[in-house]
């Protein structure tokens, strides 16, 4: 099995949360909810939270968010994934750090501030509930290559990265995946968009969040997308 290690970008859309407490006070922390939340709670007891966001004052660097993390995992004996994103809501677009790996919400502010003690500042709070977000992040990618195309999450098991043929928009993508979703057996799964950058250039991809997912599903998936493609 090939590992390969890439940079990229996934697109997704969610209705996102502030959280309101365990943070440091007045500073902006938006909750991504687990789209899987019944499926692993039936297992778990543990309220934990999957990807958490830090809004910043201002747009940072990946390289700083990058060697920032490393250093607080290093320093603190972590496994955090830091990532750079954009947030849009309506007309507004919010920048920030995405954080996965932390393992209780009352972890959050301690976490928070390891990042505030490297540098980062954040934006005053918010606080709303529910709320439709399209989520741009730039992020770092550790992966096996289960087939020629077909790839595995090594930090997150339940994620996949199937690569597609061409370049969709953001509205192809949500009128291919609302069909597509309407018209497959199988529906228990999340799906975003993305690219993975390359020496050869830019790689179009799909990422797929699904419970033991197999190679069988993820190859419908891809060839129902380049049934609408073409």
């Amino acid at each position: 099995m090939t590992t390969k290690e890439l940079i990229g970008k996934v697109i997704i859309q969610e209705n996102i949360d502030t959280v309101d407490e365990n943070k440091i006070p007045k500073t902006f922390v938006i909750n991504v909810p687990d789209p899987f939340k019944s499926y692993y709670s039936r297992f778990t007891d543990i309220n934990k939270p999957i990807s958490i966001i830090f809004v910043t004052k201002v747009q940072n660097s990946f390289e700083k968010i990058l060697r920032t993390t490393r250093k607080i995992n290093e320093t603190y004996n972590l496994e955090l994934i830091g990532a750079k994103c954009e947030i849009s809501i309506g007309s507004r677009k919010l920048n920030g750090i995405r954080v996965k790996g932390i393992n209780r919400y009352t972890e959050i502010a301690t976490i928070q501030q390891y990042y505030h003690n490297a540098g980062f500042e954040f934006a005053k709070s918010e606080k709303f509930k529910d709320t439709d977000a399209l989520i741009r992040i730039n992020r770092f990618f550790n992966i096996d290559e289960l087939e020629k195309g077909f790839y595995q999450s090594k930090e997150e098991s339940d994620v996949f990265y199937i690569e597609i043929p061409e370049h969709l928009s953001w509205e192809e993508f949500r009128t291919y995946t609302f069909e597509i979703k309407n018209n497959i057996t199988d529906k228990s799964y999340d799906i975003a968009k993305g690219i993975f950058y390359t020496n050869a250039g830019i790689t179009e991809m799909l990422r797929v969040v699904k419970p033991k997912a197999t190679i069988e599903f993820l190859k419908e998936i891809q060839r129902k997308y380049i049934e609408k493609i073409y």
